[in-house]
Parts: structure tokens; sequence; C-alpha cells
């Protein structure tokens, strides 16, 4: 779950602490769970609100601050990380979320189609489109850096 909320937040941290909420919150709510077989699906969905609510808590900071230079990596991060996937990253935070989400599950996660769709709450039919248009917008971003 980190892992998932560390690709769509950037940052371990706050990946951390929106983990930490999402668990906190399915605890709060766990006897109105119905279906147990479910349990990871919801967890992972509860991990997506939580980021996506990071995101926007972030943007509406940004309107609201003065211009500052982009996030530098670390020099333990580009040591681990190399040129090639230090792009890919960067280029994967620009994409719009639901597209960054699709990508982030089946590549990062690799998770099926029907896992994601559980999570998302969408047809398989919408993640393999998703899929595909997060890719193509991925290559073009890509693309465009070099």
């Amino acid at each position: 779950m980190v892992r998932l909320a560390l690709l769509m937040l950037g940052d371990r941290a706050s990946a951390e602490d929106a983990v930490q909420e999402s668990f906190a919150a399915v605890y709060r709510r766990w006897d109105k769970i119905k279906d147990g077989t479910r349990v990871e699906a919801y967890l992972r969905s509860a991990v997506l609100n939580t980021s996506r609510s990071v995101l926007r808590r972030r943007k509406l900071a940004v309107l609201h601050r003065q211009p500052v230079d982009p996030p530098v990596w670390s020099a333990e991060s580009q040591a681990m990380l190399g040129e090639d996937r230090r792009e890919v990253l960067a280029a994967l935070a620009t994409l719009p979320t639901r597209r960054r989400e699709v990508l982030v599950m089946r590549f990062y996660l690799h998770l099926s189609d029907a896992e994601i769709a559980q999570t998302l709450g969408i047809t398989t039919v919408t993640v393999r489109s998703t899929i595909s248009r997060a890719l193509k917008s991925l290559g073009a971003k890509l693309q465009e850096d070099r």
C-alpha cells in the first residue's frame, strides 16, 4: 500500500501518512465492511482516495504560495534510480490522476484489469482504455522531454 501511495504522491513521508490515515479510516468502518473477501481492494481504494485528497490539498496550497523550484531527487534516490526510470516517474507525475492510478496499479503493483476495476469501481473495459490512453500520453511526454 505504501508503494501505491508513494507512486501517487512522490514522497515517502506523505505516502506513509496517507496509508496510515487510510488504515485508520478502514479500521473505524470495519463493522460496515460486508464482503471480507474484498478487504484488499477496499484498502487500495482508501489509499487512492486519501492520495487524491492529498494531491487536491497540494494543488490548493500551490495556488496560494510563491513559485518554488521543482523537487530535487536526493543523492540516495539518484543512486538507486537510473536516469530512464527518473524520467518515467517524472512523466508519470504529470498525467491526470486516473491515468496515473491505472498505470501504477498495472505496472508497479502488477494488478489485473479485474483487480484495478474493482479498486476504482469501474469496468474492465474502462481500465483497458484508460491504460491505453495513459501509455499514449506517457509516451508523448517522454518523447517531448528528449
